[in-house]
């Protein structure tokens, strides 16, 4: 399990040797910095949280919180000898997720400390499985990419309209790469309805009209090969 990353800004350097040894003891790992300009120097992308003084010679932690947050969502918990509403509010619209007063006990900051990582680290968990559920949604091979539940169809990187009696047969056939679908296979799949031999003629016709729009020459196709008297196979690589 990876332990968890925390930076900690603050002046004084009593508190900030406190912080350290107490969140050491729990297992996390503790990077420090005495003013703000050092601090955004330590902050990384593996960071999980940042417990941030208001109170500093040179950069404010409110300024530190604001350059923070132009390129960064991780949790910032404020320390700060400022206990009224007016600068807590004023903390939590520069960008902070937290606001702990001075003098406070280690206890109430290591619960703190905990429940800002948890959220974090829930909210990253849900953001990287939204990411693979949308990348999941679609189906490419070679130039082509096709969305799984919409007409949504691209060559090159360039979007093209198909019909949905088009889509769902490139669908079809790129979800069943290398697979031979005869006439029959398609028209009961895609039309849904009983097979016949004069339907044979509209499933070509519509092979063609895919074909002309998804391959470089449908002369000659690279993608949708035809099988001779089996039927027609999607290729999974050009």
């Amino acid at each position: 399990m990876n332990k968890k990353k925390i930076l900690v800004i603050e002046d004084d350097a009593d508190i900030r040797e406190g912080v350290r040894i107490l969140l050491e003891s729990e297992g996390f790992v503790v990077s420090e910095a005495e003013n703000g300009k050092i601090g955004l120097g330590k902050l990384s992308e593996d960071t999980n949280l940042v417990i941030l003084d208001i109170m500093m010679p040179g950069i404010s932690g409110l300024r530190v919180c604001e350059e923070i947050r132009k390129n960064s969502y991780v949790p910032i918990l404020f320390l700060t000898a400022k206990a009224q509403e007016s600068d807590k509010l004023l903390g939590l619209m520069a960008g902070g997720d937290d606001y702990l007063s001075k003098p406070f006990s280690y206890a109430e900051l290591l619960g703190r400390v905990k429940a800002q990582i948890r959220r974090y680290t829930v909210y990253n968990n849900i953001s990287d499985n939204l990411k693979n559920l949308q990348k999941s949604e679609y189906i490419k091979s070679g130039e082509i990419q096709i969305h799984t539940k919409f007409n949504e169809v691209a060559v090159n990187g360039k979007p093209i309209e198909l019909t949905d009696i088009e889509y769902h047969i490139l669908l079809l056939m790129m979800q069943n790469k290398g697979k031979i679908f005869s006439a029959q296979n398609l028209y009961e799949s895609i039309w849904n309805e009983p097979y016949f031999y004069n339907c044979n003629g509209t499933v070509m016709v519509h092979i063609r009209k895919l074909r002309m729009k998804i391959e470089p020459n449908d002369q000659e196709p690279i993608y949708i090969k035809t099988v001779w008297g089996k039927g027609y196979r999607f290729e999974s690589e050009r």
